[in-house]
């Protein structure tokens, strides 16, 4: 075969492998960017302690509806608010309330204990579950759920933590489900858990 015709096939080849390479490539990408987005990675496995001082888990709460919330005790205004709704969508449920537990986690667990937690609490609906941990833990869980956490220093030791104000909704099988403003009134939040929860 002439010289120039081999030289020829090598470059065609070359050409062929280059183009199989960038297709593939393509679509490695492409198929990595349509499962990112059609499948939000919301919540997962998490160790905690509740408001009584019990060790608990995600598997804890399997076989439930959650609707959960992430706050803290010293929050000025958006916490309680949120808590107070969650108390008057309770009580529009109905019976299906047996299929749901609430939990309020703590994003400031240096000075949430749990009896902190424990006082805090019975303002509210008796039914809501607080929880705390170790700041890795908290850390762990806030991370999985994608909240927003900012700790700012107001003088000294004092301090605030602006932080995102959502209800996540999980389904019995710890899946995520959808999420709801933290400024819904509780009789939207009652409605929008029916909708989730298929009634």
């Amino acid at each position: 075969m002439p010289r120039r015709s081999v030289l020829l096939l090598i470059l065609t080849l070359c050409a062929v492998a280059l183009g199989f390479a960038i297709v593939t490539l393509v679509v490695t990408k492409n198929r990595g960017f349509i499962e990112t987005q059609s499948t939000p990675s919301i919540g997962g496995p998490f160790t905690l302690v509740d408001m009584t001082g019990r060790a608990v888990t995600d598997q804890t709460y399997r076989g439930k509806w959650l609707l959960i919330y992430f706050g803290y005790t010293s929050c000025p205004d958006a916490c309680p608010t949120a808590l107070t709704d969650v108390g008057v969508a309770l009580k529009d449920l109905g019976s299906l309330v047996d299929k749901l537990q609430p939990l309020f986690i703590t994003i400031d667990p240096g000075r949430d204990t749990v009896k902190v937690i424990a006082d805090y609490l019975g303002s509210f609906d008796p039914r809501i579950v607080g929880l705390t941990g170790t700041q890795a833990q908290i850390d762990a869980v806030s991370k999985a759920y994608r909240v927003y956490v900012a700790r700012e220093s107001t003088g000294g030791s004092n301090y605030v933590v602006d932080h995102g104000s959502y209800f996540y909704i999980m389904d019995p099988d710890g899946r995520f489900m959808n999420v709801v403003a933290g400024d819904v009134s509780g009789d939207e939040m009652a409605k929008r858990l029916r909708e989730a929860m298929g009634s």
